[in-house]
């Protein structure tokens, strides 16, 4: 990655400060949900199925982290 933050090892620093990650993350978001609703949404229980649906919640959960950590930066101006 190209920013200082994420070549840091320490993950708390790279938390809501990475905006290529951010974008990334928000990517995989707008591809993978679709994605699945439209292949997997008739059978929601088939092994490709719940794979990409935890994915997507990976992602998801990562991105809503990085935007909690984020805001709470820019309120505390520590940022």
């Amino acid at each position: 990655m190209a920013c200082d933050n994420c070549t840091s090892s320490v993950f708390r620093q790279k938390l809501g400060r990475c905006r290529q990650c951010m974008l990334m993350l928000s990517g995989l978001c707008l591809v993978g949900w679709p994605v699945w609703y439209w292949l997997f949404a008739d059978n929601p229980r088939s092994v490709g199925a719940i794979a990409l649906l935890f994915f997507c919640l990976a992602w998801s959960g990562l991105l809503g982290l990085h935007g909690i950590v984020w805001l709470w930066r820019r309120v505390n101006g520590r940022d």
